[in-house]
């Protein structure tokens, strides 16, 4: 896995776990319903599970717009092999 990668995803994670503690220390998962009004039937465990990689999938695509932004014209337009990306 690249370095990039890496430096998106790990604190990504750890602020995921952050929001879910934060979230769930208001929220009871068994409370939550569906958009008709219906509870949604789901373990706790599985409430907590999918929230957190929702939250993760989310922070990781704030942190890559970030690093897609701060990169230069250059960069962006590099062909791959001078990214030192596979070929």
């Amino acid at each position: 896995m690249s370095p990039l990668a890496l430096r998106i995803l790990w604190p990504s994670f750890t602020f995921a776990g952050v929001l879910e503690a934060m979230v769930f220390a208001v929220i009871d998962p068994r409370d939550l319903h569906g958009f008709g009004g219906m509870p949604i039937g789901w373990t706790p465990l599985a409430v907590y599970s999918i929230t957190f990689f929702i939250f993760w999938i989310v922070i990781s695509g704030a942190g890559a717009l970030t690093a897609l932004l701060s990169l230069t014209a250059d960069e962006v337009n590099a062909p791959a092999s001078d990214r030192g990306a596979p070929s």
